[in-house]
């Protein structure tokens, strides 16, 4: 993508009606735009970075039997009332609508109930079990204070999954897998040293939980942490009595600030039997369905990723996870220069590596404050002085020294240093 023709514009000055830094820096940066307090429209390097950590969340959750699906944002009351969750008393945080003839509506923040009803069409024996669809979908939360810019917000990005099982050992055993496949997904977002597998509350959706919490200056939560067992308590449910129930010395545990990036829960038969979801089993007997669900927030991590990565001059992306690989800045319109630069970025590209092609006429500085503002994991810059020595300039996003390369060593470091 030549930089003309990218549709992006950064700017230097910070936007006064943002205090969140990660919203502060992709908006300077041009990746989203703020439509409102929490609600926030990506534009197309905004966009790249939610498609990319998406692919990565989307593999590990085909890897494990997930079959992905999209259901409707628009809610059925009285799927809601029979779990009992539409009281704004249980369930605090409901966007709710009317139809023109008076039907009122919820507006999704989560999808056990309609899913659920819907596999009933689908789901009679032994034989169709187990089932593990997932989404990657916008849910709606009314927030009362939506602040940390992406990390929380009214609108945003989720990937949820859902298991249906025929008994519990079923359902536990999905379990840990689905928290395995959590882990491999931070590892490849490049924050797998710094997230724990954490015990907490289940709030609305059942007794307990486990939270997948990064360490990070910009948390909102407190976890103890037992860096031993890479295991950590929510500070809400931290006493004697679940230290006890776990396993966990307190003298090992150490006070931590972090940001929840995903959660899993287990249901039990708590919404399959209030909306009549059932099996028949090997001896025709009708059972319940245990469930599963399984939810991490894919805007939340961008958020998180731009924030907890970022330096004084911009963002920070993982090489896998950037809208490109490579920041091709050209300096001067010899044609000489144009002629090199044109070279390098249809060599990159044919060899499979994203470039964003800086061909505008402007100052190296601009240019290259641009280049670090917008976080790219790699800077290429092709000059007169370049040419001189036959080589390319190459430096790398938060490293301070460029190196002098040439084309074919430079493809081969970019390509070496992908992980996934």
């Amino acid at each position: 993508m030549r930089r003309t023709q990218l549709f992006v514009k950064t700017r230097r000055e910070t936007p006064g009606d943002e205090p969140s830094l990660n919203a502060q820096l992709l908006i300077k940066a041009g990746y989203v735009h703020k439509e409102l307090a929490g609600v926030y429209s990506y534009l197309p390097m905004g966009k790249a970075v939610i498609d990319n950590i998406s692919k990565v969340i989307r593999e590990e959750m085909d890897s494990i039997g997930g079959n992905e699906v999209l259901m409707s944002t628009l809610q059925n009351k009285e799927l809601w009332q029979a779990s009992g969750r539409w009281d704004d008393r249980v369930v605090d945080s409901w966007f709710k609508t009317k139809l023109t003839n008076g039907t009122e509506l919820g507006i999704g923040f989560s999808h056990e109930e309609p899913l659920t009803n819907a596999l009933k069409h689908f789901i009679n024996s032994y034989k169709d079990l187990p089932v593990y669809p997932y989404q990657i979908q916008t849910k709606f939360r009314n927030e009362l204070r939506a602040k940390s810019g992406l990390m929380r917000g009214r609108e945003f990005l989720m990937k949820d999954l859902y298991s249906y099982s025929r008994s519990a050992a079923e359902h536990e055993a999905f379990y840990e897998k689905v928290s395995e496949a959590y882990l491999k997904i931070y590892n490849r977002l490049g924050l797998g040293a710094i997230t724990y597998k954490t015990f907490a509350s289940g709030g609305v959706f059942s007794e307990f939980s486990h939270e997948f919490q990064t360490l990070s200056h910009v948390g909102e939560d407190t976890v103890f942490v037992d860096e031993d067992k890479k295991f950590a308590v929510n500070k809400e449910v931290y006493n004697d009595e679940t230290l006890v129930k776990l396993g966990l010395d307190k003298s090992k545990l150490v006070e931590q600030k972090a940001v929840e990036v995903g959660n899993i829960f287990s249901l039990g038969s708590k919404y399959s039997d209030a909306l009549g979801l059932y099996f028949v089993d090997e001896e025709g007997e009708k059972q319940s369905i245990i469930m599963g669900c399984y939810g991490i927030g894919v805007s939340r991590i961008m958020g998180l990723l731009a924030e907890h990565f970022a330096d004084k001059d911009g963002l920070v992306w993982p090489q896998n996870i950037a809208p490109f690989e490579v920041y091709l800045a050209k300096l001067g319109l010899d044609p000489s220069v144009i002629g090199e630069a044109d070279t390098v970025y249809n060599r990159l590209t044919e060899r499979g590596i994203s470039v964003v092609y800086d061909d505008r006429d402007i100052r190296a500085g601009e240019m290259f404050a641009d280049a670090d503002l917008m976080g790219m994991p790699y800077r290429i810059v092709v000059s007169q002085k370049t040419l001189g020595t036959g080589n390319l300039e190459l430096k790398k996003r938060g490293e301070q020294a460029a190196q002098s390369v040439s084309l074919d060593n430079l493809v081969e470091i970019i390509l070496n240093a992908r992980k996934y």
